[in-house]
């Protein structure tokens, strides 16, 4: 893989992985109910694939931000439960502080460019 496609792709996986802990932030979620949530909330423009969503749960699990269990979904079927841990809201926390400076100088840039 290219560096610019790689660093493209560590970009949008660092922004699933915020959408995802702001997410568990309201409580437990599995990762159909995840997936639907962000395509919903964002008005249809994200839409997050399980060959995306789950490896990023894993790296998130790795590290300690999210903690999982199984359960019975709201169909009646056995899903992974995740839900944030206390150091999860912190970098949870973190991030959005970042992504706020982030998003705020592209907005500046596209504004008085």
């Amino acid at each position: 893989m290219k560096k610019a496609q790689q660093k493209r792709s560590d970009m949008l996986q660092g922004t699933l992985e915020l959408l995802v802990l702001r997410l568990l932030k309201a409580g437990p979620l599995n990762g159909w109910d995840m997936m639907q949530r962000i395509q919903i909330v964002s008005g249809e423009v994200l839409t997050v694939t399980p060959g995306a969503l789950y490896p990023a749960m894993h790296r998130l699990e790795e590290r300690g931000l999210v903690s999982a269990e199984w359960g019975t979904s709201d169909n009646n079927r056995q899903a992974k439960f995740y839900k944030l841990t206390p150091k999860g809201r912190r970098q949870l926390e973190a991030e959005m502080e970042n992504w706020e400076r982030f998003s705020g100088a592209v907005a500046r840039i596209l504004r008085d460019a």
